[in-house]
Parts: structure tokens; C-alpha cells; sequence
């Protein structure tokens, strides 16, 4: 996040006063299409500026260093469901991957496992149904 934010405050916005620059030269703003697309743009950005901004200062780093014996944020699961085992890392929303085995502290299963012990069962409601998953290990 901090790189993203580093970038759009160097980089994009740079680009985006160039554009606004280059627009103004042509004159008349009133109806000025590309002028008004840049300061469109310019919207956009300073609002993801403001929202990494805030996202960065409200974020709490997670040590590596944790707890073996209970799931928490940063913990990596082994699970069981049917037989079948699956593997997560627990992450907050903003790290969220599913397909790279990366779950939500705040999605259905993410909560239903936060704090619990190796050998725990826990039931998560899924669109087929309650589901039950075992934990098999906490790294």
C-alpha cells in the first residue's frame, strides 16, 4: 500500500497536472472535453490517495512471531473437510486471495476459525449449506 501511495503521489499526479496543463492551453474550459476528463481523473486519484492514506494509518502490522496453539491474523491453517485438506493463510481484508490460499480474518470461514485450537471442529454456513471443517494445523 505504502508503494502504491508513493507512487500516485509522485508519478500520477505529476501526469495528471501535465494533462491538466496541456488542457488549459487549449483555452475555453467551459467546453473543454479533455479538461474535464482530466480533473475527473484528478478526482479519482486524490480520492485513492486519501483512502490509502487513511488505510495505512489505521493498519496494525502482524508479527511473525505468534501464538502456535490458537488461529489468529497472519496464522496459516491446514484444514480438513471431507476428507479433503486444504491449506490458508489467515490475512486482513486488504491481502485477500483466495486463489493464492489467502482468506479474509473477516470472511465466513476466517471468523469461524479466528482463536480456535488444533483438533477444533468449526460448522460455516456456505451457500451449499453448514459445512464443517477440522483444523489439522496452526503454523
Amino acid at each position: 500500500m505504502k508503494k502504491e501511495l508513493d507512487y500516485l503521489k509522485t508519478v500520477k499526479r505529476k501526469e495528471i497536472r501535465e494533462r491538466l496543463e496541456r488542457a488549459i492551453a487549449f483555452g475555453d474550459l467551459t467546453e473543454n472535453a479533455a479538461y474535464h476528463e482530466a480533473k475527473e481523473v484528478q478526482g479519482f486519484l486524490e480520492g485513492r490517495i486519501l483512502d490509502l492514506g487513511e488505510e495505512i494509518r489505521n493498519s496494525v502490522i502482524i508479527s511473525d512471531e505468534k501464538k502456535k496453539d490458537l488461529v489468529s491474523i497472519g496464522s496459516t491453517v491446514t484444514l480438513e473437510k471431507n476428507g479433503e485438506k486444504l491449506k490458508f493463510k489467515i490475512v486482513g481484508v486488504q491481502e485477500t486471495d483466495p486463489s493464492g490460499g489467502k482468506i479474509s480474518n473477516e470472511s465466513p470461514l476466517g471468523r469461524a476459525i479466528l482463536d480456535c485450537k488444533k483438533g477444533e471442529i468449526v460448522e460455516v454456513e456456505t451457500p451449499s449449506g453448514r459445512t464443517k471443517y477440522k483444523i489439522l494445523k496452526i503454523e
